[in-house]
């Protein structure tokens, strides 16, 4: 049932369709017959004005007839000019829907046809005009003289022989054109007969000759273009083999070789043959318009395929021609731009290098300024080149920069966060390539800073990348940055109980600070009691040290050294949980630090009396 109505409904449409297509036609038709009607009457008033004139002259004495004549003949006229403006408003609706239908009977088209006669339509009276002018082409005992064109009442006929007749011109046909109709008659008449001249002259057994000698002699010549080009060829590439140590000994760029001896010889012999190919294409492809334009009913094809190349060739000339004030114009921009960024470099290199100091400027300025003052000259000098460029004010051109533009803002805000942020710690100085830090979690010697990143790597030889965002959002510690000058305090802690006297517990932790190598002397160390707990005493050991990046060999060697102290001074370190049991144990002291007569304590029971 559903296909059905669908069938229906594409039934109804397709009714409708030629219905309404059949109403216009109807229309067009009815307009036509209306403006022949009108024709008809403008020639049949064109003879009642001849009769009217004939009786006025007849009828001279007699004022009251003359009078009553001349008023017939103003009617007329009046008449004449309201049926005049009727039909061009006529023609001006016809035009609206009106096709044009040529008349071509060799190739190219003589003339176009927009009205039909009395019993047929424009288009079969085109047809018709195409066909009569074709039978007198093929008519062999054709004279041209023997074409005529006549005047008939207020339309002009073409004859032949005043026998055959080939097109009539009438006025309607000429005020379409909104041209006099003898003009027209004119032109249409000796378009015909040029083109029948014309076309018996172009198929006579002579020019079919030289067509055919003509058609040799180009793949003669094509063939002999070919061979030459092959010879050529040939030639240059035999040259570079037996000069392969002075053309073909490898690709070099900036020092670093690219392709091998080899690798160039097989990339250039590749690259002639190539080009060989191409332009034995190319001597075909213009050798195809010869060939086309050799035979008249092909010469339209010779147009079109010359103007596929002449035509982009001289629209990328003439491009290029309005193009060179422009380009004069960048390349000026563009030196301009060029020697002021390479005399910033000069100054630059410069103050790093001490030759140049500036108040409150640091040489570690020097370069990240340089990078932004450069971005910025070469961002201003693209605002300024980018209108003299070929299709900037092309919509494609515009659409493309937007597009990129919109991936840049939405690809690139924490690459446009990092940078920011890198130009912001360059500024603040919070550490120097070699400073030992601590970015969040990460601890160890800063390698190298860049817009992006900062990348610090480790005691354990770890490289870790930290993105500039995450460092200027973090604290950041330097280790390295008063070393030198007033020296990093290394702290350590340890817990005593309180069984050890804590004067000969600070004594043993600085002792065992200064057996350690890296830790100054001056200003001496000191220790810190930073809590009593409930069974031990924390004390913090303060050394300094002016070798930040070796904190963790002096840890280590200062741990090992504060064991040696306490062992020597009878000091055990241990949980003070542990040294509630101390009663029948063993000591913790190592045995080497022990007098040979130790004997581990036992265990003592004290009862006390009731």
């Amino acid at each position: 049932m559903k296909y059905i109505l669908i069938f229906i409904l594409l039934i109804s449409f397709s009714v409708n369709a030629q219905h309404s297509d059949s109403l216009a036609k109807d229309s067009t038709h009815l307009n036509e017959m209306l403006l022949r009607q009108q024709q008809q009457q403008g020639e049949i008033d064109s003879l009642l004005r001849l009769k009217i004139q004939q009786e006025i002259n007849a009828a001279v004495g007699d004022a009251q007839r003359t009078k009553e004549l001349e008023q017939k003949l103003k009617q007329i006229e009046l008449n004449d000019s309201a049926r005049h403006a009727d039909q061009l408003h006529k023609l001006e609706v016809l035009k609206q829907t009106a096709k044009p239908h040529p008349v071509a009977p060799f190739r190219d088209t003589l003339f176009n046809v927009y009205l039909g006669g009395s019993s047929f339509s424009a288009e079969e009276r085109a047809a018709t005009i195409t066909k009569r002018i074709q039978q007198l082409y093929e008519d062999d005992f054709f004279k041209a003289d023997s074409l005529l064109l006549t005047k008939n009442e207020n339309n002009y006929e073409i004859t032949y022989r005043n026998e055959l007749p080939v097109m009539a011109i009438t006025e309607l046909d000429a005020l379409w054109q909104n041209i006099p109709a003898d003009k027209m008659a004119d032109d249409y008449f000796n378009k015909i007969k040029q083109s029948i001249i014309q076309e018996k002259e172009t198929n006579s057994v002579a020019n079919w000759l030289k067509r055919i000698s003509m058609i040799v002699l180009v793949f003669v010549g094509l063939a002999f273009i070919i061979y030459l080009i092959n010879k050529l060829f040939n030639l240059v590439a035999n040259y570079f083999r037996s000069n392969t140590d002075k053309f073909l000994n490898g690709l070099t760029f900036r020092k670093i070789k690219l392709l091998n001896a080899a690798q160039y010889e097989k990339l250039v012999i590749r690259f002639t043959n190539f080009v060989r190919i191409a332009i034995i294409i190319l001597a075909l492809y213009l050798a195809l318009p010869l060939l086309f334009y050799i035979f008249p009913g092909t010469e339209d094809i010779t147009n079109t395929l010359l103007n596929w190349i002449l035509t982009p060739a001289k629209n990328i000339l003439s491009s290029i021609l309005a193009f060179l004030p422009d380009l004069f114009t960048i390349i000026v921009v563009y030196l301009f731009t060029h020697y002021l960024v390479r005399a910033l470099r000069y100054f630059t290199t410069e103050i790093e290098a001490g030759n140049i100091s500036m108040p409150g400027f640091h040489k570690e300025f020097a370069r990240p300024s340089f990078g932004i003052i450069r971005f910025l000259l070469y961002a201003f000098m693209l605002v300024i080149i980018f209108p003299y460029l070929p299709g900037s004010e092309s919509p494609a051109f515009q659409g493309v920069s937007v597009f990129l533009g919109v991936l840049l803002s939405l690809g690139s805000s924490s690459a446009v966060n990092n940078i920011i942020a890198g130009l912001v710690i360059t500024y603040m100085r919070p550490f120097k390539i070699g400073d030992r830090v601590k970015i969040g979690d990460v601890v160890g010697d800063v390698i190298e800073k860049t817009t992006l990143v900062i990348r610090i790597r480790t005691i354990k030889n770890e490289d870790i990348t930290v993105p500039n965002s995450t460092v200027l959002s973090s604290n950041t510690i330097n280790y390295s940055a008063n070393a030198l000058d007033k020296g990093l305090i290394l702290h350590t802690t340890v817990t005593i109980g309180y069984d050890a006297p804590w004067k000969d517990v600070q004594q043993a932790l600085i002792n065992a600070a200064l057996r350690t190598a890296l830790i100054q002397k001056e200003p001496a160390p000191f220790v810190l009691q930073t809590s009593l707990d409930d069974f031990y005493v924390s004390y913090q050991l303060n050394a300094y040290t002016k070798d930040a990046n070796a904190q963790a060999v002096i840890y280590s060697e200062l741990h090992k050294n504060i064991q040696d102290c306490f062992n020597e001074a009878g000091i055990e370190i241990m949980s003070p949980h542990y040294g509630s049991l101390r009663d029948g144990n063993q000591t913790t002291i190592p045995s080497d630090y022990l007098s040979k007569d130790y004997k581990a304590p036992a265990f003592n029971i004290k009862k006390e009396k009731e």
